[in-house]
């Protein structure tokens, strides 16, 4: 299972990149990817939409099932992945690079503090397990 060190985790799956003291990019993860099978849609918020940490911001489907996508932070959407909506399968084959889903400004910065670090998320999917 590939965990980035560089990135925040949540228990819902999804990763955290900070951009700047104030943006972050999301996405899900390799174990949420996998665990969905082939991911055939996503549907995403609009540019300009404010999202609550923990509240559903978009949902991915795929072969298996529909998967509501969780805020990590509170914000405003700044930027979509626009690919994914023509390339939903990128998800599968690159969700930590190509297949960022969006990039929210921070309400509150000190939110990232309450995310998962790598080592947490790591012990966090073999409890799954």
């Amino acid at each position: 299972m590939n965990v980035p060190a560089n990135l925040l985790y949540t228990r819902e799956h999804e990763w955290v990149r900070k951009v700047d003291d104030n943006t972050v990019v999301v996405g899900i993860t390799d174990y949420a990817q996998e665990s969905l099978g082939d991911v055939t849609y996503v549907e995403l918020p609009a540019v300009g939409d404010a999202v609550e940490k923990g509240a559903t911001f978009g949902v991915v489907e795929s072969v298996k099932a529909a998967s509501d996508l969780y805020a990590p932070v509170s914000g405003e959407v700044v930027e979509i992945n626009e690919t994914l909506t023509d390339a939903p399968e990128t998800v599968n084959s690159d969700p930590y690079e190509a297949a960022w889903m969006i990039t929210i400004r921070l309400d509150n910065p000190a939110e990232l503090d309450e995310l998962l670090s790598p080592e947490a998320y790591e012990k966090h999917i073999a409890d799954q397990a």
